[in-house]
């Protein structure tokens, strides 16, 4: 069952994923040791990811993906801060105190 709240949570998600204008993105090292056209076609493939499932979104609050581009497999997550980044968010539904991160990185990275 899928909650206001966790339906709040989807819809920020989705639009900072998208746009990336109401957080931070984090590229590990080993995006960044691609070219950056590879950089940029896995950037259009993290925005535009939809293929959420209940296997790999069990929580509905399309968090984390999977995408291959050019052969190398990424993983995407989006993680909760409290404004000060210093620890987590208390309430992820509230942007006025949530920071999102979004990192991406290399399946291996992981």
């Amino acid at each position: 069952m899928t909650t206001n709240r966790t339906k709040t949570i989807r819809i920020l998600n989705d639009a900072f994923r998208r746009t990336w204008l109401t957080g931070e993105v984090l590229m590990t090292p080993g995006i960044g040791s691609l070219s950056i056209e590879s950089q940029s076609r896995i950037a259009g493939a993290v925005q535009t990811f939809d293929a959420f499932t209940a296997d790999n979104d069990p929580h509905g609050e399309h968090d984390f993906g999977a995408v291959t581009v050019d052969g190398t497999k990424v993983f995407w997550k989006i993680d909760y801060y409290a404004m000060d980044m210093l620890h987590g968010s208390e309430d992820p539904a509230d942007p006025k105190v949530t920071k999102r991160v979004l990192t991406i990185m290399l399946a291996e990275e992981y």
